[in-house]
């Protein structure tokens, strides 16, 4: 193989690994941008329905729930979770279910 065929062999080559792991990452990508959207809509319409209706109000234990269930499905699709009061992610599974149950 002469050299001009073998800089399009490399070329080539490094474009389809590169494709390739855009690709196995696209669905991680997806998955932490679902969990913080998901999570910070909760966090979020706790902390209205808490200022709306009350800390013990029906509204506020719904949003309590769905928080909760946004953590835990960030969790299991991602191993990580978005702390949406602390804007950070967490690696472990150390949220508190009733860190919003206090003011």
């Amino acid at each position: 193989m002469n050299s001009k065929a073998k800089v399009i062999h490399s070329t080539l080559a490094s474009l389809a690994l590169a494709a390739a792991v855009s690709f196995a990452a696209a669905p991680a990508i997806r998955a932490e941008d679902e969990c913080q959207k998901r999570t910070s809509h909760a966090d979020h319409e706790l902390h209205k329905a808490v200022e709306h209706h009350g800390w013990n109000s029906p509204e506020a234990e719904h949003w309590r729930h769905e928080l909760t269930e946004a953590r835990s499905y960030c969790w299991e699709h991602a191993h990580r979770w978005w702390d949406e009061d602390s804007h950070r992610w967490h690696d472990e599974r150390d949220w508190d279910d009733h860190d919003h149950d206090r003011h």
